[in-house]
């Protein structure tokens, strides 16, 4: 996204916890919560390891809930695991996690960094006035512990009942947790004190299953500093189908362009269930009670305009990706699904459609049938000239015909030719330059 996120003002008639609950993101709270955020201006955080080089959908929710922070006056602090991503964090996981390297933690830590950017106004470089979002990696202050000082000065605090009691915990026993990821709790709660004492932080926000983890730093800093600090959690998002929210057939939905691109990232967004499509909306964008409400009664009245999910997928692709590429990926859908004109398109839009169907390059223009064989939308040109003769071929929006020929074509923008067969099916050729 080019400049600072967008990020309108809360209306000041609505506290942030009624913002929060009205769009389904609290789970649970510790109980002096809504007095601290009724008084002053807290500094929160939340953290995301970097055990992947990019974040997915799922880690949105706490990105969102750090954004509405941040519109309601707080300070939102994003917290990079420079450190506990060297480990992972057990909570979710079924089994031991297979530990990165050093390189691969610190590459993926800047990979992180950069798309946590989009979402919260820095401020300007080195800004810690008003309520500008910092960005902090928690290797710098984990890296350098000693275990034995840890040991006394963190692990001390901390019975192993306590710890075993906790669901992150619990629901590894069986299978068995290493020595490794139990102690996981203990270095995020040391991120909690260290985050409170250097940036005076004091509600850490994260998904339900974080809840055990949030409240170890919650009883660390009260029992080192003797503070109080404040937990805030998010419900797991789920699909009303029962399938796993963020996946699709080709695997989990990333925020990286490189492994999901911006077209395959709307249409995730666009193809989402009617009855999820109006909690996703309150989830994953800012639009306003009026403009979500508004959509919901589209969404019982009109389901078929998909009025919501077109507002669900640009709204978030913009914010992920940029309102330009989230233009080009919904002309690119357009032409797709057969709603739009494809001689109107420009040439970034073909161009970013030759990432998503069959592309190739040709020095010579080829012949229609040839290039039906080329783009692998028939087995052979007898095949290829049977789809034609049926009229199952259409090439840059006209219906092809046996006497069709892309040599005296007017070619799309860019010196594409768009060809399409049946319903859905499409390849893009182009003539190589010389």
């Amino acid at each position: 996204m080019v400049g600072r996120p967008y990020l309108p003002r809360m209306h000041s008639k609505n506290s942030l916890l009624e913002e929060l609950s009205w769009r389904g993101m609290v789970y649970q709270h510790t109980d002096g919560l809504p007095d601290a955020l009724a008084t002053d201006q807290l500094s929160a955080y939340a953290g995301f390891d970097p055990t992947a080089p990019s974040l997915h959908v799922g880690s949105l929710v706490p990105v969102m809930g750090l954004a509405h922070l941040q519109r309601a006056g707080h300070r939102p602090v994003v917290l990079v695991g420079g450190g506990t991503g060297m480990i992972g964090d057990p909570s979710g996981k079924t089994a031991e996690r297979q530990l990165a390297s050093v390189e691969e933690i610190e590459k993926n830590s800047r990979a992180l960094e950069k798309q946590l950017r989009r979402f919260l106004d820095f401020g300007g470089v080195g800004k810690k006035t008003g309520n500008a979002a910092l960005m902090r990696d928690n290797a710098e202050w984990l890296r350098p512990l000693k275990a034995v000082e840890f040991m006394r000065d963190v692990g001390k605090h901390f019975t192993v009942n306590y710890m075993l009691a906790k669901e992150s915990v619990q629901s590894r026993i069986e299978g068995g947790i290493s020595f490794t990821e139990f102690s996981y709790m203990l270095l995020q709660a040391y991120d909690f004190l260290e985050l409170n004492r250097r940036e005076g932080v004091t509600l850490q926000i994260g998904g339900s299953d974080q809840w055990g983890n949030i409240t170890a730093g919650l009883e660390l800093i009260r029992r080192v500093d003797g503070k109080t600090a404040h937990a805030l959690t998010f419900p797991l998002v789920t699909t009303a189908s029962g399938s796993k929210f963020g996946k699709t057939e080709a695997g989990a939905v990333w925020l990286d362009p490189a492994l999901t691109s911006p077209y395959k990232f709307y249409q995730y967004w666009i193809n989402v269930d009617d009855r999820d499509a109006g909690r996703y909306l309150r989830l994953f964008t800012l639009l306003s009670r009026q403009e979500i409400e508004a959509l919901d009664k589209l969404i019982a009245s009109a389901p078929e305009k998909r009025e919501a999910q077109q507002a669900l997928a640009r709204d978030v692709t913009a914010r992920v990706h940029g309102e330009e590429a989230a233009r080009v990926a919904e002309e690119v859908s357009g032409v797709l699904f057969g709603k739009t004109d494809p001689t109107s398109l420009a040439e970034p839009v073909l161009r970013a459609m030759s990432e998503e169907v069959p592309f190739a390059e040709a020095r010579e223009t080829p012949g229609l049938l040839d290039a039906l064989v080329t783009l692998k939308l028939a087995g052979s040109k007898s095949a290829a000239r049977r789809l034609v003769e049926q009229g199952g071929v259409l090439l840059n929006g006209q219906r092809a015909s046996t006497e069709t020929d892309l040599g005296s074509t007017k070619a799309l923008a860019g010196g594409y030719y768009l060809i399409r067969k049946g319903a859905r099916d499409y390849g893009l050729i182009r003539r190589s330059a010389r």
